[in-house]
Formats: structure tokens, C-alpha cells, sequence
């Protein structure tokens, strides 16, 4: 992001960082306030909320900050950061209503936590950068079109696989080609993982079970495509998507030449090398064209295969906020109209009276559909799920509908759902 860097510097010289209000205090917000404190220049962390105040406490801490300051309200947070402070804070409008910060980033991963979070800071004309695929699979497409409204920038992050793979569209369109397929290296894809079967992997990873379940069980991977595939109009091909195992990701080409969808699609490989990262592949019949990427050794064609093979979102995000603030750019963001979701599967036989558990837990896991789909047969949102409660049984493997549970009363999560669908004829 060289053009990110230079513009940066000029907030560093100008003694006029951008400031940041961060929300959410666990492994990701920890990583965040450390990169952004230690790496950046221009960029300034100048406040932190979490539900337990310690733990932001601890987040600054961790980046070498211990001089900090309690506080209840905006006013409080302001007066913090123009007496040149750090504020912490377990109330997240203290940051989305503050007049002193630019942008609020939400490293929750909680849904609808982070619908609340989301909607004040767009409300307050806060740009707003997500480390939080849950809710931006969810709600993304509403909360995209109230930030456009509004005048600030919604977007995913850079480094998190949506964000990487959407920079290679970006870069695949540049050089004349159309992009067609787009997804994840995947190297583990297990649906009935769960908090149990994850819990020494966790506890040696400094991580929550139910996390780390999320990862394995495929509801992540659904949620980081639905985010994709929402920013960049794509569908997907079938339920689930094909998910092949190959050699290697250059073999994607061949496997996908017959499988294509129009409007371009959103997959993902197992086992695939370099097994980590985002693929793209992009089309072109143009002679000239294939005759440059052969001799180039991008392959015969008419599909070429683009790929990184790592992603750094913790280390990354801050590119996606001096792109919010400064350029007004997006990573990954809705443009319109939701094209996928992603649906809640039954992980076991489920009965009526179980209280759906949410992500990575042992009642469900994701699979990604297109939108029309989803609202047609009255799928329950993987990121709705939590807190539901069976009142008809449902077996193993199958969707669970909307008609099959008790949605709890008065989350803000349902009703940006039910905007989101009359907002888009859905």
C-alpha cells in the first residue's frame, strides 16, 4: 500500500495522527493496539472499550502502554485524549459518540455486539473497519448502505482473507482480465468440530475452544466468503460450495474451467498448496494477452491463477484505516444488495427446547448460499443463531429454517436483518 504509507507520513510530520477508537480487547484487539502503537506512524490509538475494563487495561499494556485513564462518556474520552492519554472504557458509545476519533474498529468477532457497535459509530459519522466477518456476513449489506448515506466508510480488513482476496480482483481487473473465481486455501475442513474437540489446540494457541471450533468447522470459512462474495457481487456455484482437494492452487484452473457461474463465483480448496491465503482466478480470451501471460509462465488459459499465500490481519488493519480515513477506499464492503449468506446447518440432531449455542459451538455449523436462496426457503443466519431456541426438531445436516425456532426479543441484530432484507426486495 505505498500510497498509504506517504499519506500516513504527512498525518506523522503534520503531528496529527489519525485517531483510532478500538472496541474489543481479546487476542485480535491486543495484536491490533500493539502494531498500530509499535509499527505505525500517523496512527494513534487513542482509545480502547471492552465489557471487562481490565482487559483494556491489558491491551495497552501489552503495546507498552501502562499510563491510562477510566472513562464513562465521550466527554470523558475526549477530555483523555486532549490531555494526550489513552482512554479505556466498557462502554462502547463513549467511542462511537466521541468528537475527537476518526474511526472505530471492531475486533469483536461477536455479532451482535458488534451490530450495536457498528450502527452507533455510522450513526455518529464514525468511519468504521471490521475484524469482524460474523457480523459483517450478517448485517454487512445494511450497515455498507447506512455508511454511504451518512458520508464515512465501511470495510473489512485488509490481511484477513475477504480483504486479501478482493485486492487481487482489484489488481486481476487492472490488468485486463475478468475475474471469476475467488476463495480461500483451506487446510483443514472438518463440519462437526467443536468446542470439545478443540480444546487442547486452543489452550496451546492462547485461544477460545469455541474459536478455534469456528476455524475448523467451516463456519468461518462461510462467513470470510459471504463477505467476499457480498463485495464483490459474486454467488456461489451450490450450497457449500465445491471445496476440491488439490496438489496445488495452480491446478485451479483446470478443476474450475467448467464450473464457472456468471457474475463470478466464490469457493475455496483443501489441503491445496501453499494452503494458506486467497486465491483469484481471472479470464481472458484475448490473444495478446494469453501470449504474454504464457510467455510469462502464467499457464495456457483461458484461466490464470492469482494467489498470496499468507494473511496478516492483525498486522494489516492498518492499511484498511488510513484507506477509510484518508481515500474514503474500502478493502471489501458491500456495494448494493447482498449476494450470499451464510445459513445455520445442524452440527447434531437437534430437538426442540436446545438453545442454539452460535459459532463454533456444538448445535450448528455454516454453509455459504446465495441470498435469494437463503430468504426463499427461510434460513435461519448462522450470525442470527445465537441465543435461538428449537421449538421443532431438526436433524443432523440439515438447514435450520426461521419457522424451526424462537428468536430472542429486541436485538438490534434482527431488525438491521429485517431492514436489510426490505431495503434490498428481498
Amino acid at each position: 500500500m505505498l500510497i498509504v504509507d506517504t499519506a500516513l507520513r504527512k498525518r506523522a510530520d503534520a503531528k496529527n495522527p489519525i485517531r483510532v477508537g478500538l472496541v474489543g480487547a481479546g487476542y485480535s484487539g491486543r495484536k491490533i493496539a500493539y502494531q498500530i502503537t509499535d509499527g505505525i506512524d500517523g496512527m494513534e490509538v487513542v482509545a480502547i472499550c471492552n465489557r471487562t475494563v481490565d482487559n483494556a487495561r491489558a491491551a495497552y499494556a501489552y503495546a507498552g502502554i501502562e499510563d491510562v485513564s477510566e472513562a464513562s462518556s465521550a466527554a470523558d474520552v475526549d477530555r483523555c485524549i486532549a490531555a494526550g492519554k489513552a482512554a479505556i472504557t466498557d462502554d462502547f458509545r463513549a467511542l462511537t459518540q466521541s468528537e475527537q476519533i476518526e474511526v472505530i474498529v471492531d475486533a469483536t468477532g461477536i455479532v451482535t455486539y458488534g451490530a450495536e457497535v457498528g450502527d452507533s459509530a455510522i450513526e455518529h459519522g464514525k468511519h468504521l473497519v471490521l475484524m469482524n466477518v460474523e457480523m459483517d456476513a450478517t448485517v454487512g449489506a445494511i450497515l455498507s448502505a447506512k455508511a454511504r448515506a451518512k458520508g464515512v466508510t465501511y470495510s473489512n480488513s485488509d490481511g484477513d482473507e475477504p480483504g486479501v482476496a478482493m485486492n487481487m480482483i482489484r489488481f486481476v481487473k487492472s490488468i485486463g482480465l475478468k475475474p471469476v473465481v475467488a476463495g480461500n486455501l483451506k487446510g483443514l475442513y472438518d463440519p462437526y468440530r467443536n468446542p470439545e474437540t478443540q480444546k487442547e489446540f486452543a489452550a496451546a494457541n492462547n485461544q477460545k475452544p469455541a474459536t478455534m471450533a469456528h476455524f475448523a468447522d467451516g463456519t468461518k470459512l462461510s462467513m470470510e466468503l459471504t463477505v467476499l462474495a457480498n463485495g464483490a457481487g459474486f454467488g456461489v456455484a451450490k450450497r457449500g460450495m465445491y471445496g476440491p482437494s488439490l496438489k496445488h492452487v495452480n491446478d485451479g484452473p483446470e478443476y474450475y474451467l467448467d464450473k464457472l457461474i456468471d457474475g463470478g463465483m466464490v469457493d475455496f480448496t483443501v489441503g491445496a498448496a501453499p494452503s494458506n491465503g486467497a486465491f483469484v482466478l481471472g479470464y481472458s480470451e484475448d490473444p495478446m494477452r494469453a501470449d504474454f501471460l504464457k510467455y510469462l509462465k502464467m499457464g495456457e488459459g483461458p484461466l490464470y491463477c492469482f494467489y498470496t499465500p499468507f494473511h496478516l490481519p492483525q498486522l494489516e488493519i492498518p492499511n484498511t484505516i488510513a484507506r477509510a480515513v484518508l481515500f474514503d477506499d474500502a478493502a471489501v464492503a458491500p456495494g448494493g444488495a447482498p449476494t450470499c449468506d451464510s445459513i445455520a446447518i445442524a452440527k447434531k440432531d437437534l430437538q426442540p427446547g436446545e438453545l442454539l449455542d452460535g459459532l463454533g459451538g456444538f448445535c450448528a455449523y455454516a454453509l455459504i448460499d446465495n441470498y435469494a436462496t437463503s430468504v426463499a426457503d427461510n434460513c435461519l443466519p448462522m450470525g442470527v443463531s445465537e441465543g435461538c431456541t428449537m421449538v421443532r426438531a431438526v436433524a443432523k445436516d440439515q438447514p435450520i429454517t426461521y419457522a424451526d425456532v424462537s428468536v430472542p426479543e429486541g436485538r438490534l441484530l434482527d431488525q438491521l436483518r429485517a431492514e436489510q432484507n426490505k431495503t434490498f426486495g428481498f
